[in-house]
């Protein structure tokens, strides 16, 4: 129980930390409304968290900067995605370079994606 507590804490902490495309994302994403999926941010999922998480389409979306450009990064992302997956959680890894591009591009495909998502479930 106190490894959950932890996580909820860090959690909390990274809603109050989000990097620069995650809070003009979480804009575009954040409220509810009854045409749309309802997105989380900072989301605890076992031991990782998501940057956002759709719980009715069960997916999570990462948003991914340079630090997710390497070799090792990338392995440990896959490795997270599979477990993920394990999970019955989909991920959609989003450049954050395409935040700052195409926003109404990157909306638009995490919407379908959930919607995709919903209709399987």
């Amino acid at each position: 129980m106190k490894h959950r507590t932890l996580i909820t804490a860090r959690a909390r902490a990274l809603r109050k930390t989000m990097t620069g495309p995650e809070v003009i994302l979480w804009t575009r994403l954040r409220g509810r409304t009854p045409d749309r999926p309802t997105f989380r941010r900072q989301h605890p999922v076992g031991t990782i968290i998501l940057d956002f998480y759709c719980p009715s389409a069960r997916l999570a979306v990462e948003v991914d900067g340079r630090t997710h450009w390497d070799d090792d990064a990338r392995r440990k992302d896959a490795a997270r995605d599979a477990w993920l997956e394990s999970q019955g959680i989909a991920t959609l890894r989003i450049p954050a370079s395409e935040v700052y591009r195409d926003l109404g591009w990157v909306v638009d495909t995490i919407l379908v994606r959930a919607e995709q998502r919903r209709r399987q479930t």
